[in-house]
């Protein structure tokens, strides 16, 4: 990713000086119906999104290449125009394309997001430099670059894991960060954990803000706040959930559609005390503790804390603090896809909040 291809010509300066570029009302908060729009990239199901909706903000487009996280979104913010689209195939004009048919251009708008990370993760130890999802910032970049040729951007916001960061990809974060500057954005880099967000999981992650330069715009600072912090809280108590088989019908699952996992076919499970530790592929959850990064990979979920099965995607859902009435679509794999790559709603909402103060100048 060079840093060169960013440095050319502010498009937010040049659009600032069209008729179309109010954005507050000196001294009055922003109402709901003049926030920024959002188009949400890389969107998945939509944790992200959801934080965002909660305080105001209309999500207006997602794009996700997996079409079960696109039916996941659709089901759960149904008037959202939901696209399954690969943005390497459809390319920053395809976006503007989608953008278009939902939004009239020269609107104020937000772009939202997080690549997928596992070229970046630290857990994907045979990670290399020239992992093609490496190239993805740059893409995310040039769309934002694409969106400002016929909308205002307001803001933006890029979710990724902290070893996007390491040695390793340097070039490559730096080259984000500079590219975001280079683009008109005044940049705030955060590092997060949901366990300071009311989530009950030891998650970290960086947080990459742009305010659209020049509007006086306060920095983007999301604030701490309590809520549920152990396993026990959040999913102590539950019925235990059905186990995957092919004639699984939904009216054997109890409580959540999403309330099952995978057979315990593993020797582990027998006698847990024994054999399931803080091994990788066996990480057991401690009831009285939070739970680490929920999962990793295709049915890499974490074991529950009685050491007997590994937990249902229902249980991941709650530990990942989203509300009880969400439901994921896909098959079982699918599924853990969805919510081990999603980003915990609380801390997406305080990452919101912290926007909409940051655009009401406070």
């Amino acid at each position: 990713m060079r840093t060169e291809y960013f440095q050319r010509s502010r498009l937010p300066s040049r659009m600032a000086s069209t008729a179309v570029t109010t954005s507050t009302v000196s001294g009055r908060p922003i109402s709901h119906k003049s926030l920024p729009k959002i188009v949400s990239l890389f969107s998945g199901a939509g944790g992200l999104d959801l934080g965002f909706k909660e305080v105001g903000f209309t999500i207006s487009v997602a794009i996700d290449a997996a079409a079960a996280a696109i039916r996941t979104h659709r089901r759960n913010f149904p008037r959202t125009k939901a696209v399954v689209a690969d943005l390497t195939q459809l390319q920053p004009q395809g976006v503007v394309d989608h953008v278009s048919e939902k939004l009239e251009r020269g609107q104020r708008i937000a772009v939202i997001g997080g690549p997928p990370c596992q070229g970046f993760s630290r857990a994907n130890t045979g990670a290399q430099i020239d992992d093609p999802r490496n190239r993805l910032p740059t893409l995310y970049l040039k769309i934002v670059e694409e969106l400002q040729r016929h909308y205002i951007v307001e803001f933006i916001v890029f979710e990724n894991v902290l070893g996007i960061r390491d040695k390793k990809h340097a070039r490559t974060y730096t080259a984000l960060t500079q590219g975001i500057a280079d683009l008109g954005f005044d940049v705030t880099e955060k590092e997060l954990c949901s366990a300071d967000f009311g989530v009950p999981q030891n998650r970290r992650r960086i947080v990459l803000s742009g305010m659209r330069e020049g509007q006086d715009y306060s920095q983007v600072k999301p604030r701490k706040r309590k809520g549920i912090e152990t396993v026990r809280e959040a999913i102590g108590g539950l019925r235990p959930p059905a186990y995957f088989r092919h004639n699984l019908k939904p009216a054997d699952i109890p409580v959540h559609p999403n309330h099952w996992t995978m057979q315990p076919k593993s020797s582990r499970f027998e006698n847990p005390e024994a054999s399931i530790g803080d091994g990788r592929s066996f990480k057991r959850l401690k009831w009285d503790s939070n739970s680490p990064t929920i999962a990793f990979g295709h049915r890499e979920i974490h074991v529950h804390p009685d050491g007997r099965r590994r937990l249902s995607i229902y249980e991941a859902l709650l530990l990942q603090g989203f509300p009880k009435d969400f439901v994921l679509e896909g098959n079982l794999s699918e599924q853990v896809e969805q919510v081990s790559n999603a980003v915990p709603p609380p801390l997406a909402r305080s990452v919101a909040l912290a926007v909409k103060r940051a655009l009401d100048r406070r």
